[in-house]
C-alpha cells in the first residue's frame, strides 16, 4: 500500500476524540487523487429523493427518521422532504414547522423560505406569507415565482394595485401563462374588463396554443359584447383540447342563448365525462331542460348543482325561477330568499321575490321588495313593468301608470331587436287598460312568464363570468 492510501485508511480508522465531555469525530484529511467522501448529512439524500418521487411516503418517513437520528437532527433535506409529505397529507401546520426548521439549518437556501411562505399562504396567513416572500426576494431578486406569489397574496388582501405591480414585474422576468391568468383575474376583480382583455390577448400571443388561455379570452369577448371573436377563440380552444371544460360550457351557453337546447346538451354530455362534479355544468344542463319545459328534470339537475355548490347564488336563483314557473310559490320564496342572502345586490332577485310574494298575497312585503329592486336598478324596464302589473291588481292605477311611464322611458333607450317579445306583448296589453281606466286587469301571470324569460339570459351570462373567476392557484 502506498503512502497516500495508507493516510486515508488511517484517517478512516481514527478514534473519536472527546472534547469538553462531548464526543467529536476527527475530520478525515483529503488526499489529492482520492475520491471525496459524501458528508454524513447528505449521504442518503439520493435514496430519499428516489422514494419521494415514487410517492412511497411510508418508506420516506422511516428513512427520514433514520437520517435525523444519524445526523443528530441536522439533516436539512430530510426535514424539507418531510415538510412536503406532510403538506400533501393535509397537515399544513406540521409542514410549516418542518420548513422553518430547515430554514434555521440553512438560512441562505431560498427554497426553504419559499416553502415557509407557501405554508403561510395555505393557512390563509397572507401577511405572514408576504413577509417570508420578501425575505426570499432578498436572496433571489430575479425569481419570478416569488414576485408572482406576492401578487397573488396581495390579490387576496384586495390590494389590487400592488398585486398588478408584482405580477407585471414577474412577467418582465419570465412571461409565464399562470402569471398572465392571475393578472387577468386581478383586473376582473377590479371590474376592468378592457384591461383584462389586453392581458389575455398578450398571453395568447406568447402562448397561441394554450386552450385555457383561449377559452378564457373567448369568455371575456362574450362578456364584452364581441360574440364573433369569442366564438373564434372558443373554437380554437376546442381545436387544441376538445375536452376543455370551460370552452365547452361557453359554447353550450351560446347554443342556449339561441334556443338550440339539444345541441347544447350534446356539448354538455362531453363535458360531463371529464367534469361530472361541476356545479356550473349541472346548472346549465338544468336551464336547457327548463327551456324545453321539462321542469322536473330541471329541478333534479339544479338540486345536484346546489349540492355541489351550496353557496352559489345563481343556482338558488334558478331553483326559485323554476319553482315560480311551476306555481310552487312557497318553494320559490325559499330559494329566492336564500339567493338574496348570498347576493343582496341583484335587482332581479328582489323583483322575482316581489312576484312570489304577490302570489302569496303578501302585498305589503311585495311592495317593499319591488322598491328595493328599483333602488338597485332603475333602468330595467322589466322591474317597472312587473311592479305596474302588481299595483294594477291592487287597484292602484295611478301609481301603476307612473311606473308604466318609466317602462316607456327605459324602452326608448333600447333597440327594437333588444326588446323581448313578451315584454312588448304585455306592454301592449297594459297601455290601453291604464289609459282607459278599465276595472279588470289580470295579467299577473303574463308578468311572471315575462320575468322568467327575461331573467334566464342574465343567469347564464353570470355563470360565464363565474367560470372566468375561478379558484386562484399559486405556484
Amino acid at each position: 500500500m502506498d503512502n497516500g492510501q495508507k493516510s486515508v485508511a488511517e484517517a478512516k480508522d481514527a478514534p473519536s476524540a472527546v472534547v469538553g465531555g462531548a464526543k467529536k469525530t476527527t475530520e478525515p484529511r483529503m488526499v489529492r487523487g482520492t475520491k471525496a467522501e459524501v458528508p454524513v448529512f447528505e449521504r442518503k439524500n439520493w435514496l430519499l429523493h428516489m422514494h419521494y418521487i415514487r410517492r412511497d411516503f411510508e418508506t420516506c418517513k422511516i428513512l427520514i427518521k433514520e437520517m435525523l437520528i444519524e445526523t443528530d437532527d441536522m439533516c436539512e433535506y430530510a426535514r424539507y422532504v418531510l415538510g412536503m409529505i406532510l403538506r400533501q397529507e393535509g397537515e399544513i401546520q406540521g409542514s410549516l414547522q418542518m420548513f422553518q426548521q430547515a430554514a434555521l439549518l440553512n438560512p441562505i437556501n431560498v427554497e426553504n423560505i419559499k416553502q415557509v411562505a407557501r405554508s403561510h399562504y395555505l393557512l390563509g396567513k397572507h401577511n405572514a406569507a408576504l413577509d417570508a416572500y420578501s425575505e426570499a426576494l432578498k436572496l433571489s431578486p430575479s425569481d419570478w415565482e416569488i414576485l408572482h406569489n406576492q401578487g397573488v397574496c396581495y390579490m387576496h388582501l384586495k390590494l389590487y394595485g400592488k398585486a398588478i405591480d408584482r405580477l407585471q414585474t414577474a412577467l418582465k422576468l419570465s412571461p409565464q401563462t399562470v402569471t398572465y391568468m392571475e393578472l387577468g383575474r386581478v383586473h376582473l376583480l377590479k371590474e376592468d374588463i378592457s384591461s383584462a382583455l389586453v392581458v389575455y390577448q398578450d398571453a395568447v400571443r406568447h402562448n397561441p396554443e394554450d386552450p385555457e388561455l383561449l377559452a378564457t379570452l373567448g369568455l371575456l369577448y362574450l362578456e364584452n359584447g364581441q360574440p364573433q371573436k369569442g366564438f373564434e377563440s372558443l373554437g380554437s380552444a376546442l381545436t387544441y383540447d376538445p375536452s376543455n371544460n370551460k370552452a365547452i360550457l361557453a359554447a353550450g351557453c351560446m347554443m342556449q342563448d339561441h334556443g338550440d337546447y339539444d345541441v347544447a346538451l350534446s356539448k354538455y354530455r362531453v363535458a360531463a365525462i371529464t367534469s361530472p362534479e361541476s356545479p356550473q355544468l349541472w346548472n346549465n344542463i338544468a336551464m336547457c331542460f327548463f327551456g324545453k319545459k321539462k321542469y322536473v328534470a330541471a329541478i333534479s339537475c339544479l338540486k345536484r348543482a346546489n349540492y355541489l355548490a351550496p353557496f352559489e347564488w345563481q343556482v338558488l336563483y334558478n331553483l326559485g325561477l323554476v319553482h315560480l314557473t311551476m306555481q310552487q310559490y312557497a318553494s320559490s320564496f325559499h330559494f329566492f330568499s336564500a339567493a338574496i342572502a348570498q347576493n343582496s345586490k341583484c335587482a332581479k332577485l328582489y323583483m322575482l321575490l316581489g312576484i312570489t310574494l304577490t302570489h302569496l298575497e303578501d302585498h305589503e312585503s311585495a311592495r317593499k321588495s319591488y322598491e328595493q329592486a328599483i333602488s338597485l336598478d332603475r333602468s330595467d324596464p322589466l322591474i317597472h313593468l312587473n311592479y305596474a302589473v302588481a299595483l294594477c291588481n291592487c287597484g292602484e292605477r295611478r301609481a301603476a301608470a307612473k311606473h308604466f311611464s318609466q317602462v316607456e322611458a327605459n324602452l326608448q333607450n333600447m333597440m327594437d331587436h333588444d326588446i323581448d317579445a313578451e315584454i312588448a306583448e304585455l306592454r301592449t296589453q297594459m297601455e290601453p287598460l291604464l289609459q282607459l281606466g278599465e276595472e279588470h286587469i289580470k295579467k299577473q301571470g303574463s308578468g311572471v312568464m315575462e320575468t322568467t324569460a327575461g331573467t334566464r339570459a342574465s343567469v347564464k351570462k353570470k355563470m360565464r363570468s363565474t367560470e372566468v373567476d375561478g379558484n386562484v392557484p399559486i405556484v
